[in-house]
């Protein structure tokens, strides 16, 4: 079995390496996946309860789904090859015939038909070397009624007109059809206008290629899903012609991008309607029609650099737009999308340097927004009511250069109700210059609207401010920017020594640290990370080694300065293996697990009690060195379940003066650096 899956993985990549266009790659993937069925048989995905069929790539083959819809596998014969009674496949090479009884055998016989009418037998019967991309029998069928009755009211000039367009007067098989590329048809030399996906999928004028390369003596027949019409105009009359599109046009001019729309291209406009427009808060609307630079970016950003025609879109693919970021253009069933929303109301208006499809609702990108509207388009409900609150919208919505930092929502714990503490903590969330995380650097200084200064901390797996973590991409408005953070900001509020003194669970410790001599350490500049054991830790000792240990101030320093590491570390900054090296002893082993900081596999209580000197993390436990044999994998957590712990407790009690390794670490004085 593997065997033959090694030899199939390998016939397929060689296949598709010699592969000479895109459509003949995904040709030659069906006809390896139908091999199984018979020679000449290619595998074809079928959209359930359709009759719309594609070949197929990898990525559609195992997922079974073309524009989100699940598909089916359908097996019949490859282009230029039938079926012979009795035998398995598709055996027999089919006939060379001209190319109106081509016409016939390969689905498109209402074409044949109409070609008999429009007395254009005679031609596609005789000598001569053509192209015809035939309507199918279904795009004939699919034809608004009025339009057919049109064509087959005037059979020898409009119906023949229409057929001729359909034709060039050259043999041009599928590797010839290059995207982006135009041939001059049959009537009046009007061109058609080819494009030829990455995918696979070849277009003519937007309608797709369901069988192409199908073989004549007097030429090649492609037969296409709709019947298409003479081209005439660039995509600026098409905009300039409509009445649904008057503030489109308005905003174009007023954007100086018309004569973009008038020159060569193949653009891709994704036109709003004057119902889209409607629909944006008119003070919005105002600011932006009335600044030329959100304008711009609001035009550029439903424009995209190539030429999408509808059919050729099979799962959403980022496209960049003029603008210069990205859009997701996608489908839904038969229905196309942008941004994961099926907003377009009209595909495939094609033009002569491009192609428009109509949507009812406006795409604003994040340049053209100021700071509250790019809160609002976001995952920080919390954040921005609560800057609203503290009485924040002049800054938010005014033309200052700000970077907002905005807490995620589940970062909001307890009561929101707005104090002066609280309308101080959020102007502190805001910074007075427009910043990029880009050019954020360690040691870096970042003044708020309230006056402090936040410090910057790069990590190799984290950008910090302070304890909050830039947890997704910039949004960078018309004139600020916003950083989305993981916490709330606890800005420092004073020394390592003040952080500590205020908090009633270290009254042990501050205790320990006054008798250890170590007061000053904890007051003076610098940077260090403090795993200050609680009262619960110095309780979970016996009595007469807590006093034992109290009363020898040597092996007392040697313990604290155990629990003190160098440098600033945040928990957001803590990885799967993380060390840091402390005071005294070898070096702390640090990990993450299930959200939880451990320390040489002690949990942290409390992370992140900043202050102007240091961090301080709250542990419940004294931390101890890891056995020499542990497995450095297990420093991030317990190897089994945590015990409870009360009885983690006594252990550690009972433990703590036995442990000769931790003895020996805690008395020694460390040759290392012991400043104080």
């Amino acid at each position: 079995m593997n065997v033959c899956l090694l030899v199939l993985g390998l016939a397929l990549v060689l296949t598709l390496c010699v592969a000479r266009s895109p459509y003949q790659a995904v040709l030659q993937h069906s006809r390896i996946r139908g091999r199984q069925q018979g020679p000449n048989v290619c595998a074809m995905q079928q959209l359930k309860g359709t009759d719309k069929k594609y070949f197929t790539n990898c990525k559609q083959w195992y997922h079974r789904k073309i524009c989100g819809k699940p598909t089916v596998i359908t097996y019949e014969c490859c282009p230029g090859y039938e079926k012979i009674p009795g035998e398995k496949g598709c055996p027999a090479a089919l006939p060379l015939v001209n190319i109106y009884n081509t016409l016939g055998v390969v689905g498109a016989s209402t074409t044949q038909m109409y070609s008999e009418r429009a007395k254009l037998k005679d031609e596609i019967e005789g000598p001569g070397s053509f192209t015809f991309f035939a309507p199918s029998n279904e795009a004939w069928a699919a034809l608004p009624t009025e339009i057919l009755d049109a064509l087959v009211s005037n059979v020898n000039i409009e119906l023949l007109n229409a057929l001729h367009y359909h034709m060039v007067n050259r043999r041009l098989t599928s590797e010839e059809l290059k995207h982006g590329s135009s041939f001059a048809s049959m009537y009046q030399d009007f061109h058609v206008h080819i494009h030829h996906y990455s995918n696979g999928i070849v277009t003519v004028n937007c309608a797709r290629l369901i069988k192409p390369d199908q073989h004549a003596t007097n030429g090649i027949v492609h037969v296409v899903d709709r019947v298409i019409t003479a081209i005439s105009n660039d995509v600026h009359t098409l905009l300039d012609v409509d009445d649904d599109l008057e503030t489109l046009r308005t905003a174009m001019a007023a954007a100086g991008l018309t004569a973009m729309l008038e020159n060569e291209g193949q653009y891709t406009i994704f036109a709003p309607t004057n119902e889209a427009f409607e629909k944006i808060p008119q003070e919005t609307l105002n600011r932006i029609l009335g600044d030329p630079v959100a304008l711009r970016d609001l035009l550029n950003y439903h424009i995209l650099k190539h030429m999408q025609c509808a059919e050729s879109i099979v799962s959403g693919t980022p496209m960049e737009t003029l603008q210069g970021t990205m859009l997701e253009v996608g489908c839904d069933g038969d229905q196309m999308t942008l941004n994961g929303k099926a907003i377009i109301t009209k595909k495939d208006q094609l033009g002569t340097n491009g192609v428009v499809h109509y949507i009812n609702e406006l795409l604003i990108p994040d340049s053209a927004k100021v700071l509250l509207e790019l809160a609002e388009g976001s995952s920080v409900a919390t954040a921005t009511r609560l800057f609203v609150q503290a009485g924040l919208t002049p800054h938010l919505t005014g033309s200052e250069a700000l970077t907002m930092l905005a807490p995620l929502d589940d970062a909001f714990k307890g009561s929101l109700t707005m104090t002066p503490d609280m309308r101080k903590l959020m102007t502190n969330h805001i910074l007075k210059e427009q910043l990029s995380s880009n050019s954020l650097y360690h040691g870096q200084e970042l003044e708020t609207l309230g006056g402090l200064k936040l410090r910057v901390f790069v990590y190799r797996n984290n950008l910090c401010i302070e304890n909050a973590c830039i947890a997704a991409h910039d949004k960078t408005g018309r004139y600020a920017t916003m950083f989305t953070v993981d916490k709330v900001l606890t800005p420092p509020m004073g020394t390592v020594m003040d952080v500590l003194k205020a908090d009633d669970r270290f009254s042990l410790l501050v205790g320990a640290i006054q008798t250890a001599g170590m007061t000053e350490l904890l007051n003076q500049q610098g940077a260090l990370t403090f795993f200050a054991p609680t009262n619960n830790a110095f309780n979970a000792m016996s009595q007469p080694d807590l006093n034992r240990l109290m009363r020898n101030r040597q092996e007392l320093a040697g313990v604290l300065r155990y629990h003190l590491g160098e440098g600033m570390l945040v928990s957001g900054g803590v990885g799967s293996h993380t060390r840091v090296k402390p005071l005294q002893g070898e070096k702390l082993e640090l990990g993450v697990r299930n959200y939880t900081v451990y320390v040489n596999k002690v949990p942290v209580a409390d992370a992140d009690l900043m202050a102007t000197n240091g961090v301080v993390h709250a542990v419940d436990s004294i931390i101890k060195p890891l056995p020499p044999k542990v497995d450095r994998e297990q420093a991030d957590g317990p190897a089994a379940a945590l015990r409870p712990a009360a009885s983690s407790r006594a252990a550690d009690s009972k433990s703590f003066r036995n442990d000769d390794l931790f003895q020996k670490v805690v008395r020694s004085r460390s040759s290392r650096t012991m400043n104080q």
